[in-house]
């Protein structure tokens, strides 16, 4: 930055070193030195901007100091560390718990460590402000806001100096762009004593301020796991267990009603408690398979996500649930096998050890049945990472699932009445089937077409409703079966018309970006609008909603050929090479390229701009 400001500055002096009237140096006329001077200052300007474009990320915005409650630790005890972040003026970081679940909000963490744990963290309450591009006030911290974390020292943690490190995590923001969010790293050294030596209280004017009621902790962006923060974990395990239960409904979960009906209908036993006691142990069979889907799902971590994320894998499970809906329409059937299904049902054995088994094999063949709720319940604990809450998670589920076959095990003598079969239970499998379908056309979009995935839900409800309200002939000689086919088919094509009307574009169609596609427009003299955008930049989202959305602005920029560039992921080398290529400082940005091939620098955008000042913007590309 120096070798800036020392190669203008003998510049502007050599052009203004003269009295109001003339340069001394010079000799020429007032108007044409300061015309000189102009471009100089102007140079500088140009310079000054072009280094700020270049504090890409929230570091250059945000500092942070810590210090300690006490100048030594001892072994065995708690330290309190504070940490001062200080945000520039004019910017703002979101709080820990943002407005808005894609906002980035303020974390910190502790490094592994060996002896050292983070045992409490307290953030403060944001304040709410209002920005340009936001129809409601942002929970942000501003100025210098104070951080409380809680260590526990290890009393095996060897004496001396040593070293706290850690990490914050932030995001700045302005009232027009979002900076990609940054992590500022905190090595903090210190001096480890016994537990019998004495320490010092220091820094107290800044520990003085910690007020609990003023203070936030951690929070979970999960959504699931928010429940279990905001409503307990009594009624969220309850909410697991209900969904549980509703999986009975699924098409080929109830065939092993017959096996239950056959295993426990074959027994010779008549005391209750005992044949209570075996409905139960059936039932945590059944609910071991769960619990250890729910332990592997926990120990796989992230792997379920990027898992997902391949399209080789989208299209696998679109195969599976489209393979799936085919059965629930009779063009085969996946069941157990037959001499499995003998062997259980037939055995006249009486011990808990061959129920419990049994109870483990239906389950092991249950499980692929019920599809999409597993594996989203799957995804979920993966993101958790909890063993233990994985296995918790899926024993729960499990037990609503295996409730109906502890009251059938425990009442063998009324199993005979339960129907098997039916023109209704034919209907309702041909339900799920189509419900399969839509769910494998979601996947297979994901896969190859992600634009197209809302559609996948107007298309089902319709294509659906029309099949079964009204091609269906499952259970037609029944009067009342008659009637909810047509009343379900009637709401089923009525909320897919409903929907795909919410669906009708009315903002502007964008390609991603690609060098070739730029190139190609430059080639056929096509002028170019390009933007920069982040799923976490709040402007970003408003212009996507108010402005592209706008009719005169989609019109008015209909002959341009429209680009976006996603720099979600800010510090990539994909990334980093666009930014650098175009100068992109923060998000969101819009460039616009004439149709010579030259950008209309004068009509670039940074930050949040509403449709008048946008055409305005646009007049000056086309002129």
């Amino acid at each position: 930055m120096q070798s800036y400001w020392i190669n203008l500055i003998p510049a502007a002096q050599t052009v203004w070193c003269g009295t109001n009237d003339q340069f001394q140096e010079t000799g020429r006329p007032a108007m044409l030195s300061i015309k000189y001077f102009l471009r100089a200052l102007f140079s500088l300007l140009v310079i000054t901007s072009s280094l700020h474009a270049q504090s890409s990320t929230s570091t250059q915005e945000v500092t942070v100091e810590n210090v300690l409650s006490t100048d030594k630790i001892q072994t065995g005890g708690t330290v309190q560390i504070a940490l001062l972040v200080k945000i520039n003026e004019g910017w703002h970081i979101n709080s820990h718990t943002p407005t808005f679940d894609y906002l980035i909000g303020t974390t910190f963490e502790l490094r592994s460590q060996e002896g050292i744990i983070l045992a409490d963290m307290q953030y403060p309450k944001g304040r709410l402000v209002s920005l340009s591009f936001a129809d409601q006030p942002i929970d942000v911290y501003e100025g210098t806001t104070v951080l409380f974390a809680s260590l526990k020292i290890s009393d095996r943690l060897k004496t001396g100096l040593d070293t706290i490190k850690g990490t914050l995590n932030v995001q700045a923001c302005n009232n027009q762009i979002c900076l990609a969010p940054s992590s500022l790293d905190l090595v903090i050294p210190v001096q480890i004593v016994g537990a019998g030596e004495s320490v010092t209280q220091i820094n107290q004017n800044i520990f003085s301020q910690y007020k609990p009621g003023d203070m936030v902790r951690p929070g979970s962006s999960n959504d699931i796991a928010a429940l279990f923060e905001t409503k307990g974990s009594l009624l969220t395990f309850l909410a697991i267990f209900l969904i549980g239960l509703a999986l009975n409904l699924t098409p080929c979960v109830y065939p092993m009603l017959s096996v239950t009906i056959s295993l426990f209908g074959s027994q010779s036993e008549t005391k209750f408690v005992r044949v209570f006691f075996k409905a139960l142990i059936y039932v945590l069979g059944i609910a071991t398979m769960y619990s250890v889907l729910g332990v592997i799902a926990a120990l796989g971590g992230g792997l379920f996500g990027s898992w997902l994320q391949s399209p080789w894998v989208l299209g696998t499970i679109a195969a599976l649930l489209f393979a799936l809906a085919l059965s629930s329409f009779g063009l085969y059937q996946i069941q157990m096998p037959y001499w499995l299904t003998s062997k259980l049902g037939g055995t006249t054995g009486t011990g808990f050890i061959a129920i419990y088994l049994s109870g483990l094999v239906v389950g092991i063949f249950a499980a692929p049945c019920v599809g999409p709720p597993v594996i989203a319940m799957l995804a979920f604990v993966a993101a958790k990472g909890s063993a233990a809450f994985g296995f918790w998670v899926f024993f729960t589920l499990a037990l609503g699932l295996g409730f109906p076959y502890l009251i059938l095990g425990t009442f063998s003598g009324l199993l005979k009445n339960i129907p098997r079969s039916g023109s209704w239970l034919v209907w309702v499998e041909h339900i799920f089937g189509v419900i399969l379908i839509g769910a494998a056309l979601f996947y297979f979009s994901l896969a190859v077409a992600p634009k197209l995935v809302l559609v996948v839900i107007p298309l089902t409800l319709i294509a659906g409703g029309i099949y079964l309200g009204f091609i269906d002939r499952s259970g037609k000689e029944k009067l009342l079966l008659k009637r909810i086919q047509w009343l379900f088919g009637v709401l089923a094509v009525a909320g897919g018309l409903f929907f795909a009307s919410t669906l009708r574009e009315t903002g502007m169609s964008w390609d991603p970006y690609s060098d070739e596609a730029l190139h190609s427009a430059r080639q056929n003299k096509v002028p170019v609008m390009i933007d920069f955008y982040a799923d976490w930049c709040i402007p970003c989202l408003e212009l996507d909603r108010k402005t592209w959305t706008n009719e005169e602005v989609v019109q008015a920029s209909k002959d341009f050929k429209r680009m976006k560039v996603d720099l979600t992921h800010f510090d990539s080398p994909e990334s980093e090479a666009l930014r650098k290529k175009f100068n992109i400082s923060g998000v969101p940005t819009v460039l616009f390229i004439r149709a010579d091939g030259t950008e209309a620098s004068e009509s670039r955008i940074i930050g949040f701009i509403p449709p008048k000042d946008f055409l305005s913007k646009l007049k000056l590309v086309l002129e």
